[in-house]
C-alpha cells in the first residue's frame, strides 16, 4: 500500500486564505456585536462560491471515483441547504435603517430589492437556486436531520 503523499503547503494558497479569513472573522465576531446584514451577505457570498466549487469537484470525482461524487455531491447539497438558512436569517435582521415592518426586508423575487446589499444577496441566491435545482430533486433539498447520540 502506498501512504498518501503530503500535499505542498502552497499548493491550495487561496483556499488556506479564505479558511484563515473565516475562522479570524468568527473569533472577531465573538467578541463583538451581533451579527449584521453584512457579514451575512458576505458569508452567503463565500457559502455561495463553496457550493459551485464542491459541485465542479464532484462532476470531476463522480466518473472515476462514483462512491466520493456522491458524497461530494451530499455536501454540496447540504451548503446550499446553509446558504439558504443564511438567505432567510439575513432577511430576518434589520437593515441599515430603522424598519419596523419585515414585510420591506423580505425577499421578493417578483420584484427588485431595494438595493444593496439586498439586492446582492438575492440575486446570489437566485443563481444558486438556478444551479441546486438543475442537478437535485426536491426531496434531497429537504432538511437533513441526523440523530446525534453521545
Amino acid at each position: 500500500m502506498i501512504p498518501p503523499r503530503p500535499s505542498a503547503p502552497d499548493a491550495h494558497p487561496y483556499l488556506r486564505a479564505a479558511t484563515a479569513g473565516v475562522r479570524h472573522h468568527a473569533r472577531t465576531l465573538s467578541r463583538a456585536a451581533p451579527s449584521d446584514r453584512g457579514h451575512l451577505d458576505t458569508l452567503h457570498a463565500h457559502l455561495t462560491e463553496l457550493h459551485r466549487f464542491i459541485d465542479q469537484l464532484a462532476e470531476v470525482a463522480r466518473p472515476p471515483h462514483p462512491a466520493a461524487g456522491r458524497h461530494l455531491a451530499t455536501a454540496h447539497t447540504r451548503l446550499w441547504q446553509a446558504a439558504t438558512e443564511l438567505h432567510a436569517a439575513f432577511h430576518l435582521l434589520p437593515g441599515n435603517t430603522a424598519q419596523a415592518d419585515t414585510e420591506k426586508s423580505a425577499c421578493h423575487p417578483e420584484r427588485l430589492p431595494e438595493g444593496p446589499p439586498v439586492l446582492t444577496i438575492c440575486q446570489r441566491h437566485l443563481a444558486a437556486g438556478h444551479s441546486i435545482r438543475r442537478k437535485t430533486t426536491p426531496t434531497d433539498l429537504r432538511p437533513h436531520t441526523t440523530a446525534c447520540v453521545r
